[in-house]
């Protein structure tokens, strides 16, 4: 019996494979709509890249696909630059979509005071 667990076979490279990884960085959210929103970061985010945004929508939380509209300098302190980003929306779910638009109303009622 063979001590492998691996689904299929892997093959070593000989030579050179590149590769990037896709991790989760914190972002303020200034402005949200269901078909986008200005986020701040502290890191630029390229123009007309794509990425995928997770956003915690009161108990819920929903990821996003985005398309970077633009993309500049918000702030400069000492140490530290802010940069605010424009993202539109892509290829939204309905649910997505709703989850987004109750998220909305309910600020929109809470700010109203609850009526």
């Amino acid at each position: 019996m063979s001590s492998e667990r691996r689904e299929g076979p892997r093959l070593d490279i000989l030579g050179e494979l590149n590769g990037e990884v896709m991790v989760f960085q914190a972002m303020n959210v200034r402005d949200l709509s269901t078909t986008g929103a200005k986020v701040e970061t502290p890191f630029a985010l390229q123009l007309d890249s794509i990425h995928e945004f997770r956003l915690t929508l009161g108990e819920r939380s929903v990821v996003v696909k985005g398309r970077v509209a633009h993309c500049q300098i918000s702030d400069v302190e000492q140490e530290h630059i802010s940069y605010q980003t424009g993202i539109e929306f892509v290829d939204l779910g309905d649910k997505v979509t709703e989850a987004i638009d109750t998220f909305l109303e309910t600020v929109r009622t809470e700010r109203r005071g609850g009526i």
